[in-house]
């Protein structure tokens, strides 16, 4: 019903930036809330941020606020996750995952690289 595709993810140099996006396609009208995880090898699934799909109110994990910035094109379809001062441990997976409610991830993309060398 919703597909997700993440792009963006490359090799930065720490203190850098980068932008994440993660386009949607299919029953996007049926979405609340659109989140940003994140997986560094041999780690577990991290929550990074989440955003209202409607509304565009955002939500940070703690490990990144003040430095990353989730944000939404509603008419593209997209969603966004700016991050900046990148650090070594902001090196993982970057996945984008969506849902008809607050915490309903129904629908994953299938991530997106992120490298941060030191």
């Amino acid at each position: 019903q919703v597909q997700l595709v993440e792009s963006g993810g490359r090799l930065v140099q720490a203190g850098g930036s980068l932008r994440l996006s993660c386009a949607a396609s299919g029953r996007t009208s049926s979405l609340f809330a659109v989140g940003w995880f994140r997986q560094a090898p041999e780690k577990a699934r991290e929550f990074v941020g989440r955003i209202n799909w409607s509304a565009g109110s955002t939500y940070y994990a703690d490990s990144v606020k003040g430095r990353f910035t989730i944000s939404r094109d509603y008419a593209q379809n997209t969603v966004y996750l700016q991050m900046i001062k990148l650090k070594a441990e902001d090196t993982a997976v970057y996945y984008c995952a969506a849902g008809p409610g607050q915490y309903d991830y129904l629908y994953w993309g299938q991530g997106t690289k992120v490298t941060v060398s030191s």
